[in-house]
């Protein structure tokens, strides 16, 4: 389990191509100290398993499912990624609970700056705006935000300038591909009462 806050900025050192999957290395000082193999580190939000690391670097494969549902696909050498290791039990929950396990993908439609904050205005697959409300949280490549308003196929969110200096938001633009995990919690709740209802109409 993640909390969706990034501890630093990656990034994608080499691609392999295979038949039915993609191998990444990754940099990583902070992420890669103490790392194990069979270790879990979030990717953009992707929960990935190491299967190699050296010195700062790790690699991790992808499978295809994961890069059609994902945006790691359109990664290439050089491109920077939010990246995580698991909370451990007992630590603090500075986001929420994510667990890597990416729903979709949205689109950065518009950035407005200000002051002391920068509006952020994502699109939001059909199948996922019943799970986003305003106020609730929701991730975006691996960060947990909170929803300031929750359209039918958008939503926003607000930025401040310590995340958009350590995550990939900063470097984002309209037109950017995001990868989207909602609140866990939604989805139960409609499945429990989903059933409910459906034992009740037996009835």
């Amino acid at each position: 389990m993640f909390t969706g806050i990034v501890e630093e900025l990656g990034e994608i050192t080499a691609v392999e191509t295979l038949d039915d999957a993609c191998r990444f290395r990754l940099r990583g000082p902070a992420v890669t100290e103490g790392a194990r193999h069979g270790d879990s580190i979030a990717v953009n939000g992707v929960c990935l398993t190491v299967v190699d690391h050296e010195g700062d670097e790790f690699t991790a494969d992808v499978m295809a499912e994961t890069l059609k549902r994902s945006s790691l696909g359109v990664l290439a050498v050089g491109s920077r990624v939010n990246l995580e290791r698991p909370t451990a039990v007992g630590a603090r929950l500075g986001g929420h609970i994510v667990q890597g396990h990416v729903d979709g993908t949205g689109e950065i439609l518009e950035r407005k700056p200000s002051e002391h904050w920068e509006f952020v205005k994502i699109s939001l697959p059909a199948d996922l705006a019943r799970y986003v409300v305003e106020k609730g949280s929701i991730t975006v490549d691996g960060i947990s935000l909170t929803v300031v308003d929750a359209g039918p196929d958008f939503f926003t969110v607000s930025v401040i300038p310590t995340t958009l200096a350590l995550t990939t938001l900063g470097i984002k633009q309209p037109g950017d591909p995001v990868n989207l995990e909602v609140d866990v919690i939604a989805k139960y709740v409609e499945r429990l009462l989903g059933a409910h209802v459906e034992q009740g109409d037996a009835r």
